[in-house]
């Protein structure tokens, strides 16, 4: 996962929340899903992702590729704590679970999705319900909960 662009996109999206208030990113793999710290708000969504198996080289795109925020705005400090949750390969015995690798096009739509929430949740604007929807990709198999952490951690939104 290419942090850099991450950083990046998000500084350019956070650039005209209220001025004087400084926002960073930070990549978290120890955030508990839907267990926030105190005074930290949690936003989820999914989007497309792919994974590959460090172990057989197989690789596999999901739809349901979950990310975890979570936010606080103390005194015009505002942190996010970002962590892409993991699948697993279905053809390996022992596979580890593996980060999703997302595109360029998603990750600028779940931070537009972010921005949204930390204007409602942080700065408590009320700007209706709009969010803007990822690239789904085509895929031929279902979804495998067995192999998700986050159908593990009960959050994944599968139908």
């Amino acid at each position: 996962m290419a942090q850099p662009e991450w950083t990046r996109m998000f500084e350019i999206k956070t650039k005209n929340l209220k001025q004087g208030d400084s926002w960073r990113l930070e990549f978290d793999e120890n955030l508990v899903p839907n267990r926030p710290n105190l005074c930290w708000k949690t936003y989820i969504r999914n989007t497309s992702g792919r994974f590959k198996c460090t172990e057989c080289g197989r690789g596999w795109s999901s739809n349901r590729a979950m990310v975890v925020f979570h936010m606080r705005l103390i005194r015009g400090e505002g942190i996010v704590k970002v962590r892409p949750l993991r699948q697993k390969c279905k053809m390996c015995n022992e596979a580890p679970m593996e980060k999703p690798s997302i595109t360029s096009e998603n990750i600028g739509i779940l931070l537009e999705n972010l921005v949204e929430k930390i204007r409602i949740k942080c700065y408590h604007e009320n700007l209706g319900r709009k969010i803007r929807h990822f690239r789904s990709l085509d895929l031929n198999n279902p979804h495998e909960p067995a192999h998700c952490e986050a159908c593990m951690q009960g959050i994944c939104t599968r139908s």
